[in-house]
């Protein structure tokens, strides 16, 4: 090897020996379609409604199209913005004739593995819940045979419809490939998932840690509700919000009291995506969320034995706020395929 080889091979030891962390192209995660990502179950399909391309193509489009309500101008994704993880960003969200909506808008994100759905849990299914927001008289205030006549003036809808379920399109093929389409929504790839599922022990700053310790911590019990790869336990507690509760949340359903201002505990994943916060969008950022659980709550009969005063510091609450913030999923909110296009 003579002079000059040997001096170019030097320079390029000498460079990558001074590359910097910040210098290294982070991974760039783009999972494939129902890619399950590290550290997740498996997803379960009804009988009735497995996953095909063709089901989910159909589902996208009925998603981001407005004449699935009775004046064509709302959407599902009017509700539920891909920017903001598949939720919305204001207290009610507004469906037609703007008539205003009653709870605050979950986001979708990981819908695939919820046992029930609602905010007391009274919907059992996914292809269910779909009905709801139909003919809800604040969102959609539609019917859905009505609505499947409408779509079928479309030409195009009948043959995908065909295509995906080998029939007409009607109420079964609206509620499946809608079905269908929000339990592709999957979100694994937040930097606390690159640290903790993918092996990346640099994806999360030291403060970031000491939050998400914390978080796990018997000091806090935040992963009493919010455990597991989705951050919940699906369980129906009362969080201690207010003394008395407009919403009669659970109670709704089953009609005992011991349900009375219970809901659904929701995930924390996207969480920083997703304000304002709780049931009815009336904490409008995550440092006011942690402050209200530091606090301990308000007095009610139903409140879980698990909300008291936690006595955090100001750093400690720092700490957890990084911590939730590191749960954002950019790959997810950022992905094409679920935009609409």
């Amino acid at each position: 090897m003579n002079k000059l080889i040997w001096l170019h091979f030097l320079v390029a030891i000498l460079v990558t020996l001074s590359c910097t962390q910040d210098d290294v192209e982070p991974t760039h995660f783009s999972p494939q379609l129902m890619e399950v990502p590290n550290g997740f179950d498996e997803i379960e399909f009804p009988n009735d409604n497995a996953f095909s391309k063709s089901r989910w193509e159909l589902g996208k489009r009925l998603f981001y199209d407005p004449m699935l309500s009775l004046d064509s101008t709302v959407s599902c994704a009017s509700c539920h913005n891909s920017e903001f993880a598949f939720s919305d960003d204001v207290p009610f969200s507004i469906g037609v004739k703007n008539r205003i909506g009653t709870r605050n808008a979950p986001t979708l994100a990981n819908v695939a593995y919820h046992p029930y759905f609602t905010r007391e849990g009274g919907v059992p299914t996914l292809e269910m819940q779909i009905l709801i927001p139909i003919q809800e008289h604040d969102e959609f205030d539609f019917n859905i045979v009505l609505l499947a006549e409408r779509l079928k003036a479309d030409s195009s809808y009948v043959q995908m419809s065909i295509d995906a379920y080998g029939r007409e399109l009607d109420a079964f093929v609206i509620t499946r490939s809608l079905a269908c389409f929000e339990r592709s929504l999957l979100s694994g790839y937040s930097r606390y998932d690159h640290y903790e599922n993918y092996g990346d022990i640099d994806a999360l700053t030291q403060n970031e840690i000491n939050g998400m310790e914390l978080f796990f911590s018997d000091k806090t019990n935040c992963s009493q509700c919010h455990g597991g790869f989705n951050f919940t336990n699906y369980a129906f507690e009362n969080n201690g919000l207010y003394h008395q509760y407009e919403d009669p949340g659970r109670f709704r359903f089953t009609g005992n009291m011991e349900d009375l201002a219970k809901f659904k505990i929701p995930s924390l994943r996207n969480i920083n995506l997703t304000a304002p916060y709780m049931h009815d969008g009336s904490i409008q950022s995550l440092a006011e969320v942690i402050n209200h659980y530091n606090s301990g709550g308000k007095n009610h009969p139903n409140k879980s034995a698990l909300i008291h005063p936690l006595n955090l510091t100001d750093n400690e609450k720092a700490e957890l706020l990084a911590f939730l913030q590191s749960l954002t999923d950019e790959t997810f909110v950022n992905n094409p395929i679920f935009k609409n296009n």
